[in-house]
């Protein structure tokens, strides 16, 4: 069962998430800020990972310690439920449409972590949430779960649109990428027989 939990606690924020990578894209999220629950729920049901995400933070401060925190925790519980990673695709890239929008996302599940996201906005804001904070989450996420990770927006204009088809294209990437390969499905997809410390056992 590729299901896992992760709780997070510091003076600042209280996460708990769950995950299950096999799930129907049920997601049911409570972070405390409205822009940051709907693009996560766009990433569950775009996955098809069940989400389960609380979070109390200090928003009275900004959304920032919340916003990296929830990336933080949901980036750890994708790796701690990929366990082994054996029989995983691995690689996936997408490229994703919201309106004029439109964004490219490609994925290693590598066991090292690197994100390259060369995204642009147009306003500091959408709505009460900052806008520097998507490449923030990005990048706790992308650290935290060991993943390779390029986020780009070719073009776009609408910063809600920008930043629903970065969240939607990683969303389709993992759906990809974590997908168990039925010809592969006993085997860890690398060379070295090792991905972010899972190993493929020798024949000898």
């Amino acid at each position: 069962m590729r299901k896992a939990s992760v709780k997070r606690a510091t003076k600042e924020t209280a996460v708990e998430v769950a995950v299950d990578l096999d799930g129907s894209g049920a997601a049911s999220i409570a972070t405390g800020i409205g822009f940051l629950d709907h693009m996560l729920d766009l990433l569950a049901r775009h996955s098809r990972i069940d989400l389960d995400i609380k979070a109390k933070g200090d928003l009275h401060v900004d959304h920032h310690h919340t916003t990296e925190d929830v990336g933080i925790a949901l980036g750890q519980a994708i790796k701690k439920a990929l366990g082994d990673m054996k029989g995983i695709t691995r690689y996936a890239d997408v490229h994703v449409p919201m309106d004029e929008a439109l964004t490219r996302v490609a994925i290693d599940i590598s066991g090292r972590p690197f994100l390259v996201f060369n995204v642009a906005f147009v306003r500091a804001k959408i709505g009460t949430f900052d806008t520097a904070l998507v490449q923030e989450w990005f990048q706790a996420f992308a650290v935290n779960a060991a993943l390779t990770l390029h986020v780009a927006t070719l073009y776009g204009s609408n910063d809600h649109h920008i930043a629903e088809s970065c969240f939607k294209g990683l969303a389709r990437a993992l759906r990809m990428a974590v997908a168990i390969d039925p010809r592969a499905a006993h085997e860890v997809p690398s060379t070295k027989g090792t991905l972010g410390g899972s190993r493929q056992p020798s024949n000898g």
